[in-house]
């Protein structure tokens, strides 16, 4: 289910984050350039690490996380491909991110994409997370978002 991001599937991510840029796209703005590819907003260097998931050896899902501090991490990308949503992949795959590093967790959602607000109140709901706060945060770079943030250390 959670598979770290190695040079060897490091093509598999950023193939699968570019239909991630472009399903975003109306709320981001973001138009591809003159290659036909996104820019990405998440690199996977330095304090974030990336994760795929799967489903019978396809590539199904991925995740970009950042650890900030000791144990303080946040989801900066996050995507199942359509074919496999509705069938609580994505909740299963963010509950495995969120066992192999205990802590305080951030998530955020930019305006306009209330499914996946939606998803990840469910998603850590399913958790069994007790404490959620959730907020709208000016962020830098995405403007207002909803954000969430609890503590799992399940």
């Amino acid at each position: 289910m959670l598979t770290p991001v190695t040079p060897v599937n490091q093509t598999i991510y950023n193939n699968l984050a570019q239909a991630y840029e472009a399903e975003f796209s109306p709320l981001t703005d973001k138009s591809p350039g003159p290659d036909g590819l996104f820019a990405l907003d998440t690199l996977l260097e330095g304090s974030v690490t990336g994760y795929l998931c799967y489903v019978n050896k396809t590539p199904a899902g991925l995740a970009a996380i950042a650890q900030h501090h000791d144990k303080e991490f946040e989801v900066c990308e996050f995507y199942i491909v359509p074919r496999f949503r509705k069938a609580g992949l994505g909740t299963r795959f963010a509950r495995a991110i969120w066992v192999n590093s205990p802590g305080l967790w951030t998530v955020k959602q930019i305006a306009g994409a209330d499914y996946a607000t939606q998803f990840w109140r469910r998603a850590i709901a399913e958790a069994g997370v007790k404490d959620m706060e959730e907020d709208t945060y000016d962020d830098p770079h995405w403007g207002t978002v909803t954000r969430q943030r609890f503590r799992n250390d399940v």
